[in-house]
């Protein structure tokens, strides 16, 4: 017969219930980041772009000068949003593919 000392015992414990609380997290966050992944890769295929983060960070970038843009219209300064606008339109432009083929 093995005789277990109280730290072990307390250790084995305390172990299981770390793996039990793991494997919980695991189940949740695992639906979380498979749904996550399936948006990000169907925004960019929707986009025309390839699915990087630094794309996302770009098209972010992008999306920011556009509401600086607007932000100028609805302050009145014509001349502020087309310089947010066009500077908008280059970064997303170049971002953004075209879906048909070239003529």
């Amino acid at each position: 017969m093995k005789s277990e000392s109280t730290f072990e015992w307390l250790g084995a414990m305390l172990g299981e219930a770390i793996r039990t609380i793991v494997a919980a997290l695991k189940t949740v966050f695992g639906g979380f980041g498979e749904a996550v992944g399936a948006f990000s890769s169907g925004l960019a295929e929707a986009l025309g772009m390839s699915p990087t983060l630094f794309n996302f960070a770009l098209l972010v970038l992008g999306l920011l000068l556009l509401y600086a843009g607007i932000r100028s219209l609805m302050n009145r300064s014509v001349l502020g949003a087309i310089f947010w606008f066009l500077l908008a339109v280059l970064l997303l432009g170049g971002l953004i593919g075209e879906a048909g083929t070239p003529a």
